[in-house]
C-alpha cells in the first residue's frame, strides 16, 4: 500500500469518524462507533475506494493510533480528536503525569494567555507526555512554541484528566494558571 494513499485515507477518515459522519450518510454511535460495512458503503457512494484491507492498513500504519476496531472487528472508531455532537466517550478519569506538553502555533499564544487551553470546537483539550510529540502537533499550525502544563497540580485543584486509548491526554480545558511556555 502506497504512503499517498494511506494519508489521504487517514485524513478522510479522520473527517467522517471525527467531525462529519453526515457527510458520506454515516451515523455514529455515543461512543463514536461506526459499523464498518455502512462506512465502506459510504465512502463508495462518495467516490472513495474503501475496503477492510485498506482499513486495516491505516491503522497498523498510523503512529499516532487514531483509529480502533471494536473486539469482533465490525465497527471502527477515531480513538479522540472528536466535534461530533452525537459523541461523547466515556473516558475513565486517569491521574496524570505531572507535567504534560501542548504545542501550538506562537499566533495563538495571546488568546491561550487569556483564555488558557480551550477545547474549541472539539470535545477536549489534547496533551502529550512527550514534548517531541507536543513540538510536532505545534509545527502543523505555524511556528511552533511548547506550552508546559502543570498537570500534577491541575489534578489536585480538581481537574479531570482522561488518557485515550492511544496514549493522548485529554483535558476539559486548561486554565491560565497551569501554563507556561516550556
Amino acid at each position: 500500500m502506497d504512503r499517498k494513499t494511506l494519508d489521504d485515507t487517514s485524513r478522510f477518515l479522520s473527517h467522517v469518524l471525527r467531525h462529519q459522519p453526515e457527510a458520506i450518510g454515516l451515523t455514529l454511535d455515543g461512543e463514536g462507533w461506526a459499523d464498518i460495512d455502512a462506512l465502506i458503503a459510504g465512502a463508495a457512494r462518495d467516490g472513495r475506494a474503501l475496503d477492510r484491507a485498506l482499513l486495516g492498513a491505516v491503522l497498523r500504519s498510523n503512529d499516532k493510533q487514531r483509529f480502533a476496531f471494536s473486539a469482533d472487528g465490525q465497527r471502527i472508531r477515531a480513538v479522540q480528536g472528536h466535534s461530533h455532537a452525537a459523541v461523547a466517550i466515556a473516558y475513565a478519569p486517569a491521574v496524570p503525569p505531572a507535567v504534560l506538553y501542548h504545542g501550538t502555533a506562537r499566533r495563538f499564544l495571546d488568546s491561550i494567555r487569556e483564555h488558557g487551553l480551550v477545547p474549541g470546537s472539539r470535545h477536549h483539550v489534547h496533551l502529550s507526555a512527550r514534548r517531541a510529540t507536543a513540538l510536532e502537533v505545534g509545527r502543523r499550525y505555524g511556528s511552533p512554541v511548547l506550552l508546559e502544563v502543570d498537570a500534577r497540580d491541575m489534578h489536585l485543584a480538581g481537574h479531570l484528566f482522561h488518557q485515550a486509548e492511544n496514549g493522548v491526554w485529554l483535558a476539559g480545558q486548561v486554565p491560565v494558571r497551569f501554563i507556561r511556555e516550556a
